[in-house]
């Protein structure tokens, strides 16, 4: 039996894991389905003053409710973030850690840095009017979906800083989905494609692997328990 640990990506919830979040319950796993402060199920409590800390804090507070001591640790898309945030505590507990389709930061840098102009106009354009809430990237129409929400600026502005504890997970796996076009993630399949601390997967399928290729994720996270 393995714990794993999933981590959502902006503007979304937790329900994007569901199918994932089953099938490794039914095969014995305990799950933890991340709740991240004012997104998902705890869009009441969105405010300016969430930043990347109270996400990871959160992540951390989540992981000592359920007992877990040894973990694998996934993120999607903004989740890459949070769980590098994540490793620079708690990396000696980590087993694996998988990057699912998602932001890949060294040290010293914000979701801002590793993203471009598109983006950045996005995130300033888009809360002038709801100041630190951004609107859901090239979609503002989500926000009539109850799923969606607006996403907390400062969370895209906080860097990560490495401590020395992330270098002590064993395992990385980065999960690219090839077919989504325009697609900001090349560069973090670049970055791990032939380095030997990394294992690559290149999936197919659109930014949401979870519900585009859920069989080739499933077999990729399983092969990740212990």
């Amino acid at each position: 039996m393995t714990d794993f640990v999933l981590v959502h990506g902006a503007w979304g919830g937790g329900w994007s894991y569901d199918r994932l979040a089953r099938e490794l319950k039914e095969r014995g796993h305990r799950v933890v389905v991340a709740q991240l402060a004012g997104l998902g199920t705890r869009r009441d409590g969105l405010n300016p003053a969430i930043d990347l800390t109270t996400h990871v804090n959160d992540v951390i507070s989540q992981i000592e409710a359920a007992g877990f001591d040894r973990f694998v640790l996934c993120g999607h898309s903004y989740g890459g973030m949070v769980i590098t945030g994540v490793a620079t505590r708690l990396g000696a507990r980590i087993d694996a850690m998988c990057y699912i389709d998602a932001f890949l930061p060294l040290d010293g840098q914000s979701l801002w840095d590793i993203t471009g102009d598109y983006e950045h106009r996005w995130y300033i354009d888009t809360q002038k009017d709801t100041p630190g809430l951004v609107a859901p990237i090239g979609g503002v129409q989500l926000l009539d979906n109850p799923r969606y929400g607006r996403h907390p600026l400062l969370t895209l502005l906080q860097p990560v800083h490495y401590t020395g504890e992330e270098a002590k997970v064993p395992r990385h796996v980065y999960i690219f989905a090839s077919e989504w076009q325009p697609t900001p993630f090349p560069r973090f399949r670049d970055m791990v494609e032939g380095d030997p601390a990394w294992e690559l997967h290149e999936v197919g399928g659109g930014h949401m692997v979870m519900d585009d290729e859920p069989e080739k994720l499933l077999n990729i996270v399983l092969g990740l328990a212990n």
